[in-house]
């Protein structure tokens, strides 16, 4: 239950954010402002404050993302299957496969940052920064064949990348930023997790396509149960421990990334089942996430 409480400010300023989204009728050109503000500026100042506060273990660093990559790995095996009960257009399919495996990073940064402080920010920084470009070329790939996009361009320009490259740079030179520079970053940090989270909210969408509900809830399933069992067992196997194993394993629970939609939609695909995937992933993780927390602190 105090795992539970411990969530409920972040899923609350997800809840807000879908209020406000539809009473306040901002318009879709302010959300798009404030996702990019988080994602360009804010959220990487996050990762950067975290990082370079955070006494590192490099040596657990294999395991660790050893855990994550079989948890996505087990998401797109697991993805495929209905593949070979339902025919579906190819680029239909190839859109909501992504859901099997892709994460929100700003739940991801929010929640390992309300449990477990600086040192869950940076470790799950880690996996955020190694993750991304394989969820992101796996994604492309699949829908290659029916849209274009810069794949490498879009992974180089990366600011969740970039700003985990830059702290754990910072921190392996050993730099001590000075005060003024800390409070500048530390005000970044605590002003991007509540807009990310808000902004979250916003892009909650709850009319999906009738004729893939069965897929969908299998896709569901697979990504908040699914996933975090295996990376529960592949973590264990791995001898993984303390705040590694919980972060890992929160990190295979986490709801379905936004940005699974933007391609969708970039390359032609079919973005409303995509929306509702993110949508339904995220509102049924606001049950799931606290289990699997309550669970790995016991």
């Amino acid at each position: 239950m105090n795992t539970a409480l411990l969530l409920l400010p972040d899923f609350a300023l997800i809840l807000l954010g879908a209020a406000i989204r539809r009473w306040m009728h901002l318009g879709d050109h302010f959300w798009n402002g404030i996702e990019k503000l988080v994602y360009f500026i804010l959220f990487p100042a996050l990762l950067i404050n975290a990082i370079v506060k955070t006494n590192l273990d490099l040596g657990a660093a294999l395991p660790l993302l050893g855990t994550a990559f079989a948890a996505m790995l087990g998401g797109m095996l697991l993805g495929l299957l209905p593949k070979l009960v339902v025919k579906l257009p190819p680029l239909v399919f190839a859109s909501v496969f992504q859901c099997a495996y892709r994460f929100n990073s700003y739940i991801a940064l929010a929640v390992a940052g309300m449990l477990f402080g600086s040192p869950g920010i940076a470790t799950m920084g880690l996996i955020v920064g190694a993750a991304v470009p394989l969820a992101n070329f796996v994604s492309v790939w699949m829908l290659a064949r029916h849209g274009e996009i810069g794949l490498w361009r879009e992974v180089a320009r990366n600011p969740l990348i970039w700003g985990t490259l830059t702290g754990f740079v910072l921190n392996l030179a050993g730099f001590d930023p000075p005060q003024a520079l800390q409070a500048f970053l530390g005000r970044l940090a605590d002003a991007s997790i509540a807009l990310g989270l808000i902004t979250v909210g916003a892009a909650l969408r709850l009319d999906g396509t009738p004729g893939l509900r069965g897929i969908s809830l299998w896709l569901v399933l697979v990504k908040l149960l699914a996933l975090p069992l295996i990376a529960a067992s592949v973590g264990y196997a791995f001898g993984l421990q303390g705040l590694n194993y919980q972060i890992v394993v929160l990190f295979a629970a986490l709801p379905t990334a936004s940005s699974a939609y933007i391609l969708a939609m970039r390359m032609g695909g079919d973005g409303r089942s995509v929306a509702w995937l993110i949508s339904a992933t995220t509102l049924a993780s606001m049950l799931t996430l606290p289990v699997w927390a309550a669970w790995l602190s016991h």
